[in-house]
């Protein structure tokens, strides 16, 4: 039986630490399935079309992992992907906490999904995506944080606004 792991986020834009936990726990399962959730809570900055392709770029030289769009609750694209597991990257405390909350609702959805949490790298602590963003709408400079794929379309972006 495959082991299929499911990273759910928003991955708005996706950052190095993504990249950090998505190297890390790529080896840990068969198939590593990238999954950019809709969520409805939230306003994207970037469109789900535009973060799977860069995710499908970033990962296009490994046949270990896919990239998906999906709606609805995490533990249904799960079993709609066959995957038994969730990671989930953990940068502080309150991270934890927050996830443990999420990864309990989980199970009692489907008892046979298990979270897997990692811990980033702590170069990576600091990079959220919601920090990224605000430095991107500020017209700061983010490519520090980003993964090239990512980096060079934001880049492009910034030049075709300039007068």
């Amino acid at each position: 039986m495959q082991r299929i792991c499911l990273f759910p986020g928003t991955f708005d834009p996706f950052t190095l630490g993504h990249l950090d936990i998505v190297k890390r726990s790529v080896g840990l399962f068969d198939k590593l399935v990238i999954g950019i959730g809709k969520n409805i809570n939230k306003k994207p900055m970037f469109s789900d079309e535009q973060r799977l392709v860069w995710v499908k770029d970033i990962f296009k030289e490994d046949p270990r992992i896919d990239v998906i769009i999906y709606e609805g609750l995490t533990v249904q694209c799960c079993k709609k992907i066959g995957a038994k597991y969730i990671v989930r990257g953990i940068r502080y405390v309150n991270d934890f906490e927050y996830e443990k909350v999420i990864a309990d609702m989980n199970r009692s959805l489907d008892a046979e999904v298990e979270t897997v949490f990692l811990t980033c790298s702590p170069q990576f602590t600091s990079v959220a995506s919601t920090l990224v963003r605000d430095v991107l709408m500020n017209g700061g400079d983010a490519s520090q944080f980003l993964p090239e794929p990512v980096k060079s379309h934001i880049l492009n972006m910034q030049k075709d606004r300039q007068p």
